[in-house]
């Protein structure tokens, strides 16, 4: 497939998209005032520790604590004895998995998993190592350590840490504290996996390991060896700033998302990286010319007469993106919401009728929504657990085919994915590795009016609730007139559907009440003042 890298940038904002022929599969935004925190390493301090949790929290500068899990604060050789190659030899876009929003989900009672397309057996509750120390003998309050975001802050949750710092460049991974060197697992030739063990073995000192990344596959030893030197100078940096100065303070920064594009999603599968901005264009280019030298035939600066992003039809994507509705060619659609722990997506058979029998009319909408569903999760970069409701299928063997598509389908994927089997009321539940805030979540905020509740109080409800407050108010404190202040749409409601309500209250309570309309109002505000 022709991947093609989009960057549109200007002085406030960065987008980049992912193109796969010419249609958008990722979106990626960074506000240059906010920029993202992951892969940063800082000095901090721990402030709390929490030996029911078996964390602590640790403050390093930023507008929350960040969390450390007990296993992300031991050495990372306690953590190698507990693991197997294949969890921490992969690629830093495809990390073995510590997301905790995938810890949460208990998979003992299932007979297998599908994890990019294959299955095997758990042999321990959820995806969370058991706590390999206790964290009250680990860290105490008050003390000073280094430590590297590995998940941006997400809601009310702080940056998620760890003391195993990884620092990556275009083809490596330097491992300070890993002495191990570890080959992406999508390397599969035998002879050139030992041949990048060999090269890297050699470049090892003092305890330091590398991960080998999928794009390092055939590349001369030199590059590997220039690679291997200027990310061990860099921890040499990053170790003298860190042992000392304040704290909190930042010591390493990484990249913008520009570079970070360049670093890791440029390719040979990339056909072109195309800029909005000359600026970019030259950055790319210094940045990767001795590592790509026939960089400039694949990098261009875009000079079309309508924005790039809308020329290579990517808007119009986002706008879908930000929508609770998504349409099927068939007439069939998803509907997908997102709540803080998890995400519901309901798949409906809308206007799709088919042409046989039920069973193969249900069966091919769900098959349609699969492919959906897996180019949405990419595109909004919807993390943690995700529920799917497939339309009730009687035949085991449909069910079957729908659970082996989308395993299939999320192989494109470059999050993590776990699948658990359809349970017998037809529902998928399935994990997706979560390190980055969704695109619907950086792109919008709470409604102001329901405050991010999705609906309002009903005319009615808000109006009877107003006639109690004055009741309530009249009881205890006697009055002839109450002025009640409210929107405009209420004071319409009163006047047409409770007039008799009020007559009442007025003759029982001998008084006047006097609605008020303001046009400022939300529809569940309102103002009550006796005299």
């Amino acid at each position: 497939m022709v991947n093609t890298l989009i960057i549109n940038s200007n002085h406030t904002e960065v987008r980049l998209a992912v193109l796969k022929n010419g249609t958008p599969v990722e979106l990626h935004v960074e506000r240059r005032a906010d920029r993202q925190v992951v892969g940063n390493v800082y000095r901090g301090r721990v402030v709390r520790v929490l030996p029911g949790m078996q964390a602590a929290f640790v403050d390093i500068g930023i507008e929350r604590t960040g969390f450390l899990y007990v296993n992300d604060a031991i050495p990372r050789p306690a953590i190698l004895a507990n693991s197997d190659e294949n969890d921490i030899a992969v690629d830093p876009d495809d990390e073995e998995d510590t997301d905790d929003t995938a810890n949460t989900v208990d998979l003992t009672d299932t007979s297998e998993i599908y994890r990019s397309g294959k299955t095997f057996t758990p042999q321990r509750r959820g995806f969370r190592q058991a706590p390999l120390a206790n964290i009250a003998e680990v860290l105490k309050t008050g003390q000073e350590i280094l430590v590297q975001v590995q998940k941006e802050p997400l809601g009310q949750k702080g940056a998620r840490l760890t003391r195993h710092i990884a620092l990556p460049g275009r083809y490596l991974v330097l491992m300070p504290f890993t002495d191990h060197v570890g080959v992406s697992h999508r390397i599969a030739e035998p002879v050139e996996r030992e041949r990048l063990r060999d090269i890297l073995a050699s470049e090892q000192h003092n305890g330091i390991g590398f991960i080998v990344r999928t794009v390092a596959e055939e590349v001369d030893e030199i590059v590997l060896r220039r690679e291997a030197k200027m990310l061990m100078q860099l921890w040499a940096n990053i170790e003298k700033r860190g042992a000392s100065g304040p704290v909190p303070s930042l010591i390493f920064e990484d990249f913008d998302l520009v570079l970070r594009a360049a670093r890791d999603f440029f390719s040979e599968e990339v056909e072109k990286i195309i800029c909005d901005s000359a600026e970019d264009h030259k950055r790319i280019s210094d940045f990767m010319k001795k590592l790509y030298p026939d960089i400039e035939s694949r990098l261009e600066v875009y000079r079309g007469r309508l924005p790039i992003f809308d020329h290579y039809g990517v808007e119009i994507e986002i706008a879908r993106a930000l929508d609770r509705r998504v349409w099927l060619k068939s007439g069939g659609y998803i509907i997908i919401d997102q709540a803080e722990a998890l995400t519901a997506i309901d798949v409906n058979s809308g206007r799709f009728v088919g042409k046989s029998s039920l069973e193969d009319t249900i069966t091919q909408i769900n098959l349609e929504a699969v492919k959906e569903i897996a180019y949405q999760l990419r595109l909004r970069n919807i993390g943690g657990i995700i529920i799917i409701d497939f339309i009730d299928m009687t035949s085991a063997d449909n069910r079957e085919q729908v659970l082996n598509a989308l395993a299939l389908a999320l192989e494109q994927d470059r999050a993590k994915t776990a699948i658990v089997r359809m349970s017998e009321i037809g529902l998928i539940e399935m994990t997706r590795k979560r390190v980055r805030d969704s695109l619907g979540n950086i792109l919008t905020e709470d409604c102001p009016y329901c405050k991010g509740r999705g609906f309002v109080k009903s005319l009615a409800t808000v109006a009877h609730e107003l006639l109690r407050a004055i009741v309530r108010i009249l009881v205890t404190s006697p009055s002839r007139r109450v002025h009640v202040s409210m929107s405009s749409s209420m004071a319409a409601y009163l006047y047409a559907a409770t007039t008799a309500e009020i007559e009442q209250i007025e003759t029982t309570y001998n008084t006047q009440i006097i609605p008020v309309a303001r046009d400022s109002f939300h529809r569940e505000h309102y103002e009550i003042v006796t005299d």
